[in-house]
């Protein structure tokens, strides 16, 4: 079966201001972003992508645009299934506000217990994920075959629900994986199983480097801003 190349978004003007996006309009990279996503088709250069899928929201088809001007003539595809989780009635809101809500601590608790109030469940969230990631599987490999490489655009708590799917990982425990702006993870899928090859890969250990406040013990919900 297909090998599975997840780009997180680059980082958007949302994660910079502290705001959980969801689907908001109009949420467009900033200027990290913009060259975090310039730097895309170096970092995949000799990659044999066979398609892109992309979330329809505007912050992922920016980041995937380099990589298209760079390789004309390779097909692109929209999946609204790999769109941002629906946080309803949170989306928009800063996240500082968001932490003094009692649901958040479920979210980053039992995350499989969450559902946003006017938007979706978490469970929700990555059963489509996780149901399109399989439809795109069987169609590319019935179209490239079972060797090819495709590639997938999305967010952040997509992504870790899709880890965490691979690795046969309970939704409660995706809040320990992380995926900066514009990083890869890489998943082989197999008959039998999948196997994780990259996680979060950015070639950038900035974010490693102690900062003065520190992160504290919570998962960045949406996927946090990365390294400064």
């Amino acid at each position: 079966m297909p090998t599975l190349i997840l780009v997180r978004h680059g980082r958007s003007t949302a994660n910079t201001e502290g705001l959980l996006a969801g689907w908001t309009p109009g949420v467009a990279l900033d200027e990290r972003g913009t060259a975090q996503a310039a730097s895309l088709p170096g970092r995949l250069e000799g990659v044999p992508i066979s398609e892109v899928v992309a979330s329809p929201l505007q912050r992922c088809q920016e980041t995937i645009q380099p990589l298209l001007d760079a390789r004309p003539g390779l097909p692109a595809h929209s999946e609204e299934r790999i769109g941002e989780c629906h946080y309803g009635d949170w989306s928009g809101r800063k996240l500082a506000e968001l932490m003094d809500e009692p649901l958040m601590e479920v979210v980053q608790a039992h995350p499989s217990a969450a559902a946003f109030p006017g938007g979706e469940s978490m469970r929700a969230m990555q059963t489509r994920a996780a149901e399109a990631v399989r439809e795109w599987n069987a169609r590319v490999e019935r179209d490239h075959g079972a060797d090819a490489v495709y590639l997938m655009c999305s967010h952040g708590d997509i992504i870790k629900s899709l880890v965490a799917d691979a690795l046969g990982l309970h939704l409660d425990l995706f809040q320990r994986i992380s995926v900066e702006p514009c990083s890869i993870t890489v998943i082989r899928y197999t008959r039998l199983r999948p196997f994780l090859l990259r996680l979060g890969d950015t070639g950038d250990f900035a974010s490693l480097v102690p900062r003065e406040e520190a992160a504290g013990g919570d998962a960045p919900v949406g996927g946090g801003a990365g390294a400064p």
